[in-house]
């Protein structure tokens, strides 16, 4: 058996992709190949989403907040404030755009792709401050002491209210065909910033139709319960929304392993390489949106030379890479079992082609 001091570590999946090992002196920063320094298709299109509902966003929490002040409605206040929460959001997700796709580098040598999370927390805080608590203190101030009504500002609220769930709409049509272009449901929403767009954009035609209910009834009732109700809900409904998203977002920063079904075929590509007698472990982590890290603790056949080891673990974590093109950190720990368990391992008992 291999005494336990010989380990084999992967360098990134770059120096994989010339299948040749890296040159004396060549640095993990030199290799990294320049699709990491560019910008992806799908991050691309992701940005134009942003930045379509942060425009949407910006014109729609002017004309809200215009129209709110005019009517005196707490509904439409709320959502005013909806949309200048969502507004300062998508600036937090093309900041994450941007910084996740920077290489890996001395200080950070997995890469920035857990960035994307970092910002759509901060996303998630917004909602539930700018959002949920100021449509909660507008429906709370709405039953305490009532709202002037005013006929012509509650029409032009319900007009604005009108403009704001087509433009809400609109953008919430375009992430959602983005999410469709990208895989589906599944795979479209895996990336947090695409995630909490078309999650806002959803909250925000629901919030808007709340708005407009409450306005209405307040109008034909004359009972300001309403209209606060309605803005209760949409406080209620912006809570929801950012404890959903920071949940996801919180899963991913403290180290979310890979979806079951890749780890399920990591392990057996593992257990099907020949010089492989058991899988002892397999770890894996998301670190970014398309990359992880594969840590496995392996056990070689026994009769292995010493010096084929490296050749051995080199071919392996080439052939984990080939498969799975989002593994580009991977590593090999070999382990010694004591004679006891060896001899009851799967290759001496038989069950792998053993003795």
């Amino acid at each position: 058996m291999l005494p336990p001091a010989l380990r084999a570590l992967s360098p990134p999946r770059s120096q994989f992709s010339a299948c040749e090992p890296p040159r004396p002196g060549q640095s993990a920063e030199v290799s990294v190949t320049s699709t990491e320094n560019t910008e992806s298709k799908a991050d691309r299109r992701t940005r134009v989403t942003v930045l379509v509902a942060l425009v949407a966003n910006l014109v729609i929490a002017v004309a809200k907040a215009i129209g709110g002040l005019l009517a005196h409605s707490p509904a439409l206040l709320s959502e005013a404030a909806h949309s200048v929460a969502d507004s300062l959001n998508e600036v937090f997700l093309l900041a994450a755009l941007r910084r996740s796709r920077r290489p890996a580098d001395r200080h950070h040598p997995f890469g920035y792709g857990k960035e994307r999370y970092f910002w759509s927390l901060l996303a998630a805080v917004g909602i539930f401050v700018m959002g949920g608590c100021f449509s909660f203190f507008q429906g709370v101030e709405a039953l305490r002491g009532g709202a002037e009504e005013k006929l012509s500002g509650y029409v032009a609220g319900l007009i604005v209210l009108g403009v704001a769930l087509l433009a809400e709409g609109a953008s919430l049509v375009r992430a959602l065909y983005q999410m469709r272009r990208q895989g589906g449901t599944v795979d479209g929403l895996r990336d947090p910033a695409l995630r909490t767009v078309i999650a806002e954009d959803g909250t925000a035609v629901l919030g808007v139709t709340l708005a407009m209910t409450g306005m209405a009834l307040h109008m034909v009732t004359g009972e300001v319960v309403w209209e606060a109700s309605a803005s209760l809900a949409i406080g209620a409904l912006l809570v929801f929304v950012a404890y959903r998203l920071g949940r996801d977002a919180r899963d991913q920063l403290i180290g979310a392993a890979a979806d079951p079904e890749t780890s399920d075929r990591i392990r057996s590509l593992l257990a099907a390489q020949p010089e492989i007698d058991s899988v002892e472990a397999l770890f894996t982590m998301q670190t970014g949106l398309e990359s992880c890290l594969v840590a496995a603790r392996i056990d070689l056949m026994p009769g292995i030379d010493s010096e084929r080891v490296e050749e051995v673990a080199v071919r392996i974590k080439r052939s984990v890479a080939a498969t799975f093109p989002e593994a580009d950190q991977i590593f090999l720990d070999i382990t010694d079992r004591p004679a006891r368990e060896a001899r009851e391992s799967p290759a001496a008992t038989g069950e792998r082609g053993g003795a």
